[in-house]
């Protein structure tokens, strides 16, 4: 674990956000680097940072197992969100920090830098006890996850014999709480949609022409508003928003928990937490462009703007449903607004494989590092890779798992890693890869 805090630290400080508006390409560059270069240590061949279609540098590799063995991909990614507000945080950004609970805080500690040195402390593990890997790994560890351009969904197909496995090991994923073992097996599709609505050639006096001049901020809020119902539940014609989850259920005060809600503050929707999150679609307006109150004027404005990203359950279909949402808001256009959208992005929902030899190694490997039962639960995120691989390798078990649990604050300010989850992912995955070498298929 000393190695593994060493190994994490490196990598926090590289300011590695995928987007060139952000942060300088020569940061997710070095991230690459790094990562090939540890990669290398651990004894793995060919070690190579592809460029793929987006510009993003994914990083793969191989290293052989016992003859006839079988093929395991592991999978993480080095690139991360912005800190999303540098005085939000608590510690530096890009530095990692312990805090007076243990926990290891700084941007990526969790998604997903912190996967990839727990995919690095399990080899080490493995190296350094049996002194050669039980089975054949290989490994693909992406550089633009976060900001779903789509690099790697064409490198794979286009590389397709290059990543080919029996079990694929995604480590994006975590446990339902700190210790509970814990599988995803189903994700939410994501569709994105940016919406415009214009009234005016220019903004105009709100005095002088405040009344009968339309206020295409207020027009874009109502039909925002016409996303949800009075109980918050997604309402969007055409889409079926009644499905219900079958397994784990997430117990509502430890999701207040996790989701930081405030006191008093109700949940929303009308089925369980565990429907709304990983069985029923979600609309949520994650942009609006307009002036910010500090840069306000007595003014109406010529247009304004705004992003919804809806999250689409196992069995629904993305292309449909981000065309449902732009019908749906082109139905409510109020005053002959001019309304423009654009479908900015599109990931179907997965499903992950369950019950096969790898997916009994892992269950294996969870419960003997945790000495606990482990549990399957479903994610509201999406990883739009997860399909791409299913279609590329349709014989493949896929299993998600990681670090990442509630309190880690992915995507949020004040990022943090419980090293503990470190410690025992690492340990489960180098059991994983012990026990896959000898179950019987």
């Amino acid at each position: 674990m000393s190695q593994a805090r060493s190994d994490l630290a490196e990598l926090v400080a590289f300011r590695s956000v995928a987007d060139p508006a952000v942060q300088p390409p020569e940061e997710c560059r070095k991230a690459a680097e790094w990562v090939a270069g540890k990669f290398r240590e651990l004894g793995f061949d060919d070690v190579t940072a592809s460029e793929t279609t987006d510009g993003s540098l994914a990083v793969h590799g191989s290293a052989p197992g016992p003859e006839g063995s079988p093929t395991v991909l592991l999978y993480s990614h080095y690139d991360v969100q912005p800190p999303l507000g540098e005085d939000e945080w608590e510690s530096p950004v890009w530095e990692l920090t312990e805090g007076e609970n243990g926990r290891w805080y700084g941007r990526g500690t969790a998604d997903c830098k912190g996967n990839v040195v727990m995919h690095l402390t399990a080899l080490r593990a493995l190296r350094q006890v049996d002194g050669a890997y039980p089975v054949n790994v290989k490994v693909i560890v992406e550089g633009s996850e976060e900001q779903g351009t789509g690099g790697l969904d064409d490198f794979v197909p286009e590389n397709a014999e290059l990543l080919r496995a029996d079990a694929i090991a995604i480590a994006d994923s975590g446990n339902a709480v700190i210790g509970l073992p814990t599988l995803t097996t189903t994700l939410r599709g994501m569709a994105a949609v940016d919406v415009s609505v214009a009234a005016l050639e220019s903004a105009v006096h709100s005095g002088v022409f405040g009344g009968p001049a339309p206020d295409p901020v207020a027009g874009l809020t109502a039909m925002l508003a016409s996303l949800h119902d009075e109980e918050g539940n997604t309402t969007i014609d055409g889409l079926d928003n009644s499905g219900v989850w079958e397994g784990q259920q997430f117990p509502p005060e430890m999701f207040r928990d996790a989701a930081t809600v405030l006191e008093g503050v109700d949940l929303i929707g009308s089925g369980s937490v565990s429907d709304m999150a990983w069985a029923r679609y979600s609309a949520t307006v994650i942009g609006i462009d307009i002036p910010s109150v500090a840069d306000s004027a007595n003014s109406i404005q010529a247009s304004a703007r705004a992003r919804i990203t809806l999250r689409i359950p196992p069995g629904g279909d993305a292309t449909e449903s981000s065309g449902a949402l732009v019908s749906h808001l082109r139905s409510r256009v109020p005053w002959n607004l001019e309304f423009k959208a654009e479908v900015v992005g599109n990931g179907n929902p997965f499903a992950a494989s369950q019950g096969g030899p790898a997916y009994r190694a892992l269950q294996a490997g969870l419960e003997e590092a945790y000495g606990k039962e482990m549990i399957t639960i479903g994610q509201g995120g999406s990883i739009p890779l997860c399909d791409v691989l299913q279609e590329t390798y349709p014989q493949a078990e896929i299993m998600l798992y990681g670090i990442e649990e509630p309190q880690c604050l992915i995507h949020a300010p004040n990022e943090s890693v419980d090293p503990s989850e470190i410690e025992h992912i690492a340990l489960a995955e180098a059991l994983f890869l012990k026990r896959y070498a000898e179950i019987p298929a």
